[in-house]
């Protein structure tokens, strides 16, 4: 019988669970899926806390990267045999799967199960955030909050490649000179450096059109600050804990501001656009624009030690869980 990570009730990584579950037969328009990568992200831990909610038990996860080893009636996207990933549909933290056949994505030779499972939820996030939530510019500065995070690693260097000029939040002389060595032109330590007015420092006052937050509560009043009027306020993540309410003449009176909340299972929600999404990112990764720095790899039974290191911001780049 295979095996999953799954909680049942939340808390901290000690409710992540190594135990049997039933998996069964595929469905109408499912695909059963043997998993060789899973990628820890920090999804998961809003899952695993309850700061997202979910019904409980829960196998967490958000995405993988495996072969094809079934398929259910009506699937004619995927093969048994195919080499394919994910990323966005809950439920990652397993051996085997069932999963709609129209979330999976053949995977190119040139990309391997593990670099898969490294990027998938990072790179095509990076992807929507720099090509459609707002598409950067050439000649244009962008702050970019955890720099050296996974999807920030992965967004300095398209951003740069896009003729961008980088600035970007970390929290340690380590990982500013990791995301120097990956397409931040301008790395501010927050932890001793107030990024708002190095931000402003380095546009000369003006601010840049967009800021992009995964950082959530501790970021998000500053980062308003760093923007040009009319600028874009991308809110993506709450490693921090969830940005409070606020009253939204603030947006007004910092100079018509924008704001967004967007999320990767809209800007993929079609075929083509998942398809579309995902083309993107492995042209970028096969030609070497982009590299995914692989931090290290866990047993997927020791899901708990990956998350402790995640939530003390021990890690850089990508972790990846092996079943």
């Amino acid at each position: 019988m295979p095996k999953a990570i799954r909680i049942h009730e939340t808390g901290g990584p000690e409710v992540l669970k190594w135990e049997d579950v039933e998996i069964g037969k595929p469905g109408q328009g499912e695909a059963l899926i043997r998993q060789t990568a899973v990628g820890l992200n920090f999804i998961d831990t809003y899952h695993r806390t309850g700061l997202y909610p979910l019904p409980l038990p829960a196998v967490l996860g958000m995405e993988g990267a495996g072969m094809v080893e079934e398929v259910g009636a009506g699937v004619t996207d995927v093969k048994p045999g195919d080499r394919v990933a994910y990323a966005g549909v809950l439920g990652a933290y397993t051996e085997r799967r069932l999963i709609a056949a129209d979330r999976l994505v053949p995977l190119p030779d040139g990309v391997s199960d593990i670099q898969a499972a490294a990027m998938m939820l990072k790179g095509m996030t990076a992807e929507y955030l720099l090509l459609r939530t707002h598409r950067v510019q050439r000649g244009e500065t962008i702050l970019v909050h955890a720099a050296a995070g996974g999807v920030g690693l992965i967004m300095c260097q398209w951003a740069k490649h896009l003729g961008a000029t980088v600035i970007g939040t970390v929290g340690s002389d380590e990982k500013a000179e990791l995301a120097r060595a990956n397409g931040c032109d301008h790395p501010i330590v927050y932890t001793r450096e107030n990024f708002t007015e190095r931000v402003r420092a380095l546009t000369g006052g003006a601010g840049v059109p967009v800021v992009y937050d995964s950082v959530g509560k501790d970021t998000f009043l500053g980062s308003l600050d760093c923007l040009s009027p009319l600028g874009l306020m991308v809110s993506y993540g709450n490693a921090s804990g969830a940005v409070p309410p606020f009253n939204i003449g603030l947006l007004a009176q910092k100079g018509s501001l924008f704001l967004t909340r967007p999320v990767l299972m809209a800007y993929t929600a079609k075929r083509e656009d998942l398809l579309s999404c995902a083309r993107a990112l492995f042209g970028v990764v096969e030609s070497g624009v982009v590299k995914i720095k692989l931090e290290r790899t866990w047993p997927l039974e020791d899901a708990a030690s990956a998350h402790r290191e995640l939530e003390g911001r021990r890690t850089t780049g990508s972790t990846v869980l092996i079943p």
